[in-house]
């Protein structure tokens, strides 16, 4: 479910048309419905509320603080896995004992960091990592509280470069090894071993690896206690998959009816990290049409969003569904399958300005012939859209704007020129 809908051949952000936002803000632009966050954000909560988790928000798909402090006030936590994505959690409002910390490279400034503000939960990824974040926590009288991240070593389930729960990927413990290292830190008067951590990877489109993830975890969380670590949490991270292409994801409570029985035989408090699930479908990216060109028997739109807005295309090969805001008349508006020929398109590679021929949106897509200042929308955008993007050929990164309703409002301006310079001409 989400907040963006066609009207009288209008698309419409909640009760705001897109047009008006794109004039208002300029394009490229990334646009978020505040009602379709929410409501995603309510779909875990009541799925999962037999458990009463701790739902911890993955600052890394979308880290604008000003919808991080809509998820704080809506009760969640955050997942981060940085200096500057605890630090974006705590500006939002976040609070250290809802704040669960993962990344195989924590630096000491940062583990100093994160205990200074109480952060609930360190995931462990490694053997060292454990043993130097118990070093850390020691030398400042503190003790750490440490999910110990197996790699429970399952069938690939998503795109290679996203599955973290395979053999040989650089996260987690390997599961033949995880005892091991658990048995090792015993007694350490730094760390404390109070949880079991299992990301599995994203975006995951069934819910099969969660039930064969958690039933290892049981084993594991059976066997850390009798080492004699007080387990008392099951983290099984994130990665629920959502509608690219159409309605291909599964709903939250699929996911809730194979990993709350984990829970329950675990006896263990749940804490989630999902983040893509709560704001993939909440944001769109709105672009420009500069040029069309023909060229070797392909079409070209080139339009003024690119790579450096969103990578994912070209680093993934993922399928974002593309459509006129504003279709003619004759066109649907939206398709109910954005895969197949429809009638009046012709395949056009969506493609931007960057100078790169892997710059591109969409490619052999069926879109109708578009002219010069026509508005295009990029669908799904609101995960790893603006988070992963970049000024590559110095391009300032685009503008973001939440829409309440009929209302709306600037959450990061578009940068400039002298944004792009100011750290170097400050030095």
């Amino acid at each position: 479910m989400d907040h963006f809908i066609y009207r009288e051949r209008k698309l419409y952000c909640e009760d705001t048309p897109v047009r008006e936002l794109a004039e208002k803000y300029g394009t490229p632009l990334f646009v978020y419905s505040k009602a379709t966050l929410l409501h995603h954000f309510g779909q875990l909560q009541s799925a999962f509320a037999p458990a009463n988790p701790l739902l911890c928000y993955s600052v890394k798909t979308n880290g604008n603080i000003h919808l991080c402090r809509l998820m704080a006030e809506r009760g969640s936590g955050f997942d981060v896995t940085s200096g500057g994505e605890l630090y974006r959690a705590l500006q939002a409002g976040g609070t250290g004992d809802k704040i669960v910390y993962a990344g195989v490279g924590k630096t000491d400034p940062e583990i100093r960091m994160a205990l200074d503000n109480g952060v609930f939960l360190f995931n462990v990824e490694s053997e060292e990592e454990l043993h130097n974040l118990g070093k850390v926590a020691a030398s400042m009288g503190k003790v750490a509280g440490a999910a110990l991240r197996v790699n429970p070593d399952l069938p690939p389930k998503t795109h290679a470069k996203t599955d973290t729960s395979v053999k040989g990927v650089k996260f987690g413990l390997d599961i033949e090894t995880v005892l091991d290292v658990g048995r090792g830190i015993l007694g350490n008067a730094g760390v404390r071993v109070i949880g079991l951590h299992m990301h599995l990877g994203s975006p995951i489109l069934k819910t099969e690896p969660y039930a064969m993830g958690a039933a290892k975890g049981l084993a594991l969380i059976d066997a850390l206690r009798e080492q004699g670590h007080p387990i008392s949490v099951l983290n099984m991270g994130g990665g629920f998959g959502i509608h690219y292409r159409k309605q291909e994801a599964q709903p939250a409570q699929a996911f809730a009816e194979v990993i709350l029985p984990a829970v329950e035989k675990a006896n263990c408090r749940l804490v989630l990290e999902p983040g893509r699930f709560i704001v993939g479908n909440a944001g769109i990216l709105v672009s420009r049409v500069l040029f069309t060109k023909e060229t070797g028997g392909k079409h070209y739109l080139i339009q003024d969003a690119a790579m450096n807005d969103l990578i994912r295309p070209t680093l993934y090969g993922s399928f974002h569904r593309i459509w006129p805001a504003e279709p003619a008349v004759g066109l649907p508006a939206p398709p109910e399958d954005y895969e197949l020929a429809i009638p009046d398109t012709f395949p056009q590679d969506v493609v931007g300005p960057v100078c790169e021929s892997g710059d591109f949106l969409a490619q052999a897509r069926s879109l109708p012939r578009l002219k010069r200042d026509d508005l295009v929308v990029t669908f799904s955008a609101g995960a790893y859209g603006m988070a992963m993007s970049s000024n590559y050929n110095s391009r300032p990164r685009a503008a973001e704007v939440l829409v309440d309703g009929a209302s709306h409002r600037l959450i990061r301006h578009r940068e400039t020129y002298e944004d792009l310079v100011r750290p170097e001409v400050e030095v």
